[in-house]
């Protein structure tokens, strides 16, 4: 997938103002999201507690087409998002590639297939909400645990697993793409969502949620097409039609 130059998000404030302007009136939601530094790359976080705000994914509007671009979901919630970015790999249809739950329903089954890109280096693994917890499994570990999640995504590779940089991440290979993807703190209760403002290393994505945000288990969703949705920022990035998506509302 090709990569984005910073100048998409000159195009931010002009797609919130009109993705707003035509919702109904509502009280804009305080921003989770905040820009933090890393190694000399800046990176913007989202921090989302569970107890206060309700994370969940996005695929099919209801008209039974995908939502395609952050600011179409946007518009379709209303003013209600706290903030959303792609929420993990797809096919040519816009599909999951793995596991997709929401609501409760499991609309695409989990995959342990093996096959070439970042979503088979394994270990890959699941994103999951049930209730007001969050939390990341190594896809062998989650299906026998079979937790029943509220909503769930399937990408890879994880980035951190227990605590330890995914064995075959190096420290800093060849490929530099903007990146964004997901942790969970050790209560559960938090969410820690991240995309890179530049291309960056997977090993520098990976020490990122280990190192800077306390995660001991974090999960990589894509890279190039990463984008993000934060009205509290000004910002709803451009990108080509996307798959599934994640974002916050209130409870």
């Amino acid at each position: 997938m090709p990569g984005f130059t910073m100048s998409r998000r000159a195009l931010s404030f002009a797609l919130v103002a009109a993705c707003l302007g035509s919702a109904p009136a509502a009280a804009a939601p305080a921003s989770p999201c905040r820009p933090i530094q890393s190694e000399g790359e800046t990176y913007t976080i989202c921090s989302v507690d569970l107890r206060r705000e309700r994370v969940r994914v996005f695929w099919l509007g209801p008209d039974g087409l995908p939502y395609s671009s952050l600011s179409n979901l946007a518009e379709k919630q209303g003013g209600r998002l706290s903030f959303a970015m792609n929420a993990g790999m797809y096919d040519k249809g816009q599909a999951p590639v793995g596991l997709y739950v929401e609501e409760g329903r499991e609309l695409k089954a989990a995959s342990t297939a093996n096959g070439p890109g970042n979503f088979h280096l394994k270990p890959n693994g699941v994103f999951y909400v049930k209730g007001e917890r969050a939390g990341i499994l190594e896809t062998g570990r989650y299906l026998k645990a079979a937790p029943k999640p509220d909503f769930a995504t399937q990408s890879g590779p994880m980035l951190v697993v227990d605590g330890k940089i995914h064995p075959k991440i190096s420290a800093d290979g060849p490929s530099q793409k903007i990146r964004n993807g997901v942790g969970v703190r050790d209560d559960g209760r938090t969410a820690i969502f991240a995309i890179s403002e530049r291309p960056v290393s997977f090993g520098a994505f990976a020490r990122l949620f280990k190192d800077e945000l306390g995660c001991r288990n974090a999960l990589f969703l894509d890279g190039s097409v990463s984008s993000l949705y934060a009205p509290g920022l000004g910002r709803s990035d451009l990108s080509r039609p996307l798959g599934p998506l994640v974002g916050a509302v209130a409870r």
